[in-house]
């Protein structure tokens, strides 16, 4: 319950703040800090979680009987991932021009509640063609939600700051592919045959409840912008503006800045050459990872079967973990992205190459962790560095996370294809055009950070006619 008081102070202008009396470090500032995160980063991993095992587990459902059931071909399966990939990519624009202008506590939530109703849906499918639509509308709802947090989180937390917090949201996605392994081995051993379901539509319809169950209750933890987050008190919502003015950021939901429609956003942002480079990258990075929907697929190459399959993916998760954790903590520390970048997309690259060229299976399925791992890493890297060569305004911001993301994510729609069942079981073309991307995405990340340094952000305000930098230290544009 608020008093009147606090009522008048939260409609307060908070955007007219000065960062004069700003002092970094400060005891006020580490309780602030303190207090977001408990309440930003716990939701957003729980939410990311749930996502990835709706979005991942259809490699687990194929594994563990769907293929047979429904008499899956290779090409069907791959047209079931394809189709999410298109909905996905077409619609993330739209969202997060949406969710600059909107409480994103709501908005996630309740985006979560219904990807996770479309989720269970799935396990009513009847045919593969009733999969592959259920997967299109899946893609449709979740395309808010990853480059919606990525521009969420760049609203409350400086740039080196963010990848730490980044990262361990982003570990969500080795988590899930690790517990997916974990729930895929125990549900469909223990519940197939359970009320006349098979084991792999136990697992779709349980992990899509539970996403739903999660949204109805994370709108009460989440907070929504610096500037309008009511159980902030009115001093520690000046302090988390004045923290992202002093990194040269623009606060989203402040009211006394003008703010560019979502139209002259648009094309800033498809103007920016920053947009399309980091798009190339993203594009390669993501391309990488599409490895994921078919870690079941690789593993049971090795030998591995039934729900020792299943659990023999949890190592390749684990390690990804790690990877995400270590080389974004690091980028933090260090303030730098484009070496991350390199060194990450190095090391799966060599680990690809082992594990298609050696005939040990255990050699390969080593390689194989260390590969996917740093596969991991290379995506928030590469997705956090627009945040930094485009820190404002708040809405281009958003825009242009969202056109790296959605491009990004294309790469997946034909990454569907790249592991046929006809080229079992070294499946060289796969292999040899994930290599062919960490090579490129190796040379581009240093390319892109020559071009920041040489070519620092200005961005023009066409309300004022008068120009900002992003960095008082242009010279280090492209270092984070």
């Amino acid at each position: 319950m608020h008093s009147d008081k606090n009522d008048e102070e939260w409609n307060s202008n908070t955007d007219n703040v000065t960062i004069d009396e700003y002092r970094p470090g400060s005891e006020a500032e580490k309780k602030l800090l303190r207090k977001i995160d408990l309440h930003i980063i716990p939701t957003i991993w729980v939410l990311y979680t749930l996502s990835y095992l709706d979005r991942a587990n259809i490699g687990n459902a194929k594994s563990g009987g769907m293929e047979e059931d429904l008499n899956l071909s290779s090409t069907q399966y791959s047209v079931i991932l394809l189709v999410f990939f298109i909905s996905y990519v077409v619609f993330e624009v739209p969202s997060n021009m949406l969710l600059s202008r909107i409480r994103p506590s709501i908005y996630l939530s309740v985006i979560c509640f219904l990807w996770g109703a479309v989720a269970a849906s799935m396990a009513a499918g009847k045919n593969w063609s009733q999969i592959a639509a259920v997967r299109f509308c899946l893609g449709i709802v979740e395309a808010a939600f990853a480059p919606g947090v990525a521009f969420y989180l760049s609203s409350w937390y400086k740039m080196h700051e963010l990848a730490r917090r980044f990262s361990i949201y982003y570990t969500a996605t080795a988590v899930s592919g690790a517990f997916s392994g974990l729930l895929a081995g125990v549900i469909i051993d223990n519940m197939d045959g359970s009320r006349g379901m098979s084991g792999w539509r136990w697992l779709l319809l349980i992990e899509g409840v539970a996403s739903s169950l999660a949204g109805l209750f994370t709108w009460m933890i989440l907070p929504d912008w610096p500037a309008t987050t009511r159980w902030l008190s009115q001093e520690e919502r000046e302090l988390a503006i004045a923290r992202l003015k002093s990194d040269g950021i623009a606060s989203s939901g402040s009211e006394g800045s003008a703010r560019p429609s979502h139209t002259e956003a648009l094309k800033s942002a498809l103007k920016d050459w920053r947009t399309w480079c980091l798009s190339f990258m993203y594009m390669l990075s993501t391309g990488s990872q599409t490895i994921q929907y078919f870690v079941p697929t690789l593993v049971g190459q090795l030998g591995y079967r039934g729900y020792m399959l299943q659990y023999m993916t949890i190592p390749v998760y684990a390690v990804a973990f790690v990877g995400i954790v270590a080389f974004c903590f690091i980028s933090d520390w260090r303030k730098e992205r484009g070496h991350y970048i390199t060194i990450t997309a190095s090391i799966a690259f060599v680990s690809f190459i082992i594990t298609v060229a050696v005939n040990d299976n255990k050699v390969k399925y080593a390689f194989l962790c260390f590969a996917v791992g740093a596969v991991y890493a290379a995506c928030p890297l590469t997705l956090l560095w627009v945040s930094k060569v485009i820190p404002h305004p708040a809405e281009k911001r958003g825009v242009a996370i969202a056109i790296v993301n959605s491009l990004g994510n294309s790469a997946s729609i034909y990454g569907s294809f790249l592991w046929p069942s006809k080229d079992a079981p070294r499946y060289v073309p796969g292999f040899s055009t994930t290599i062919v991307f960490l090579a490129l995405l190796a040379v581009a990340a240093q390319v892109f950070r020559y071009l920041t340094i040489k070519y620092p952000y200005v961005a023009l305000d066409d309300q004022t006619k008068r120009e900002t930098t992003a960095s008082p230290e242009p010279e280090k544009v492209g270092d984070i």
